[in-house]
């Protein structure tokens, strides 16, 4: 093992762009304590002291964002409106032919669907940006029951200052943006992915040490334990998928011979990544959003279903917020696996090119057994994603460590998924300069 990593830095172009990658890397830390235009720090740094937190979606836009959301920084939005963008792009395939079409056309077609996730990534980079201040002005962005500094972070309320704001912050996604396309061509790895990848285990130092600080030594190995478990349980369904043998025939064409060939279609148990954990955070966190803005006046009793959302969908540590996270997980995996995922192309595709499953009719019911196929692995990997997702939550219950509990829901799942793919990578590359690569 360190013989190959040995080989990484005394192969020079390999060395580069790690070294590259690291830069890039530093970069994006940096900018996520710069703090905006007209923020207080002292205020904000008094009110992170406090170990004061955010809940629901704003939860999940901090953990992409390396905590920078909360800190009000020039990259206060992270990664997190390119994930959005890419989504709604991914997404749009289905409802408008011409997005299907430019995506079927190959170099020329991916090209412009990167051109407009770029410009939807700046527009909702306005959008989030402006929401975030005005949350930020409101005094809500640590919480309803903040202390005065929290509710005083912005120390210019004029609407040129709120412009230079919104400006500031959305030239910080563009430059994530730039930074992670940068790494993709220049790097190793995804550019993208790493800069999550960044963001996320930037914060596990932090959180180890609040639940050392809070809970103690013993709750700290305990926690520690857990997380090894969780990440080789990770490891190992990452890595599973079901193999599904296909066979193409010889063909002639001129002189050559084509064909003849076995090969296999790779499915694996886990195929929607951590899209549904995402789709489902932000679909339960709307319920309390719109009882947010539904509080009753000073002196009036809430409505009644006010208070039933906020006694049953806001705390994490109820049951019936677990049930429904782990079924709209369950039901956001067989959604998102059958738009990314279509039998009929491939089974086309194959056909198209001579390949045939063995036992299996070429055309339509090829189709049909890819989709049995789909719908029974897609199964335990939903059920495996909800198990995940749920491990911050029972830990709350269990520690009360919901905050801290670096070792589940979307955070390891990304940190353990980029890590895998990044190691693979930088293996390929040894082995294209040497007999041995960086796995065993």
């Amino acid at each position: 093992m360190f013989s190959a990593i040995a080989r990484i830095f005394r192969t020079p172009d390999l060395r580069k762009k790690i070294g590259f990658t690291l830069g890039i890397i530093a970069l994006f830390r940096l900018g996520s304590f710069i703090p905006a235009p007209f923020v207080d720090f002292g205020n904000v740094q008094a009110c992170l002291a406090a170990n004061q937190g955010t809940d629901g979606l704003y939860e999940l836009v901090n953990l992409f964002s390396g905590g920078a959301l909360l800190k009000l920084s020039v990259f206060a939005l992270g990664i997190m409106p390119y994930i959005t963008a890419s989504i709604i792009v991914q997404l749009l395939r289905v409802v408008i032919p011409h997005f299907d079409t430019l995506h079927k056309e190959g170099a020329s077609g991916q090209s412009t669907l990167t051109q407009y996730t770029r410009y939807l990534t700046i527009a909702l980079g306005i959008l989030q940006s402006t929401t975030l201040i005005t949350v930020a002005r409101s005094g809500a962005l640590f919480g309803t029951n903040s202390s005065t500094e929290c509710t005083q972070l912005i120390t210019n309320d004029a609407w040129y200052a709120i412009m230079l704001m919104v400006i500031t912050m959305t030239a910080g996604t563009g430059v994530i943006m730039w930074m992670g396309e940068l790494v993709t061509e220049r790097g190793v790895g995804n550019g993208m992915s790493l800069l999550i990848f960044t963001s996320i285990a930037a914060l596990f130092p932090a959180s180890l040490t609040s639940i050392a600080t809070a809970q103690g030594l013993d709750v700290l190995l305990l926690v520690l334990a857990v997380g090894l478990l969780v990440v080789a349980a990770v490891v190992f369904v990452e890595q599973s998928q079901r193999r599904i043998p296909v066979q193409y025939a010889k063909r002639m064409v001129g002189r050559r011979t084509y064909g003849g060939n076995n090969t296999y279609i790779p499915i694996k148990v886990n195929m929607a990544g951590v899209i549904p954990v995402i789709f489902a955070s932000s679909l339960l966190y709307l319920p309390a959003l719109i009882a947010q803005f539904n509080q009753p006046a000073a002196g009036q009793s809430p409505a009644a279903w006010v208070v039933w959302i906020t006694n049953n969908l806001t705390s994490g540590d109820h049951p019936l917020y677990m049930a429904m996270y782990f079924l709209l997980i369950i039901g956001f995996t067989y959604f998102y696996v059958a738009i990314t995922f279509n039998p009929e192309e491939v089974a086309d595709n194959m056909k198209k090119y001579g390949g045939f499953i063995p036992g299996i009719r070429a055309g339509r019911p090829t189709a049909e057994y890819l989709d049995f196929v789909l719908t029974r692995i897609t199964l335990p990997g939903s059920i495996y994603l909800g198990l995940i997702a749920l491990l911050p939550l029972v830990a709350f219950s269990v520690i009360g460590a919901d905050q801290n509990f670096p070792f589940g829901g979307a955070s390891i799942l990304i940190v353990v998924g980029v890590g895998l793919e990044t190691v693979k990578q930088i293996d390929s590359q040894l082995q294209q300069r040497h007999y041995e690569g960086l796995l065993k």
